[in-house]
C-alpha cells in the first residue's frame, strides 16, 4: 500500500505529453550543409505549421513560421516565400515527417 502512490504518480507522469519544443539544439548535414534546430514549437491550431529558429552553417537566421503543407515560410516581415532548393525548411518538414 505505501507503494502505490508513488507508482501511481510515476504511471500518470509518462500520460502527459510535453510540448513539441526541441530542448536542444538538433543539428544534421543536410545537402552540404550543417543546419541546426535553435528553437521549434508546433502549432496548435495548424499541425502542419512551425515557428523555427534556425542556424545554417553557424549562421543563426530569424524566426520564421514553415508551414510544410504549402512548403512556404513567412518571415518576420511577414513576407512569404516559397521554399528553394536546400532550404531549412524542407529539413525541417522532413525532421517532423507529419507535418503535412
Amino acid at each position: 500500500m505505501k507503494y502505490l502512490l508513488p507508482l501511481l504518480v510515476l504511471i500518470t507522469s509518462f500520460l502527459v505529453n510535453p510540448p513539441a519544443e526541441a530542448s536542444m539544439p538538433i543539428c544534421r548535414n543536410y545537402n552540404k550543409h550543417k543546419i541546426c534546430i535553435l528553437s521549434i514549437k508546433r502549432s496548435a491550431k495548424n499541425y502542419w505549421e512551425y515557428r523555427a529558429t534556425v542556424s545554417v552553417d553557424g549562421v543563426t537566421q530569424p524566426l520564421k513560421v514553415y508551414n510544410c503543407r504549402n512548403r512556404t515560410k513567412i518571415e518576420d516581415d511577414g513576407k512569404i516565400l516559397q521554399f528553394q532548393p536546400n532550404d531549412p525548411g524542407l529539413f525541417i518538414c522532413r525532421f517532423f515527417p507529419n507535418s503535412g
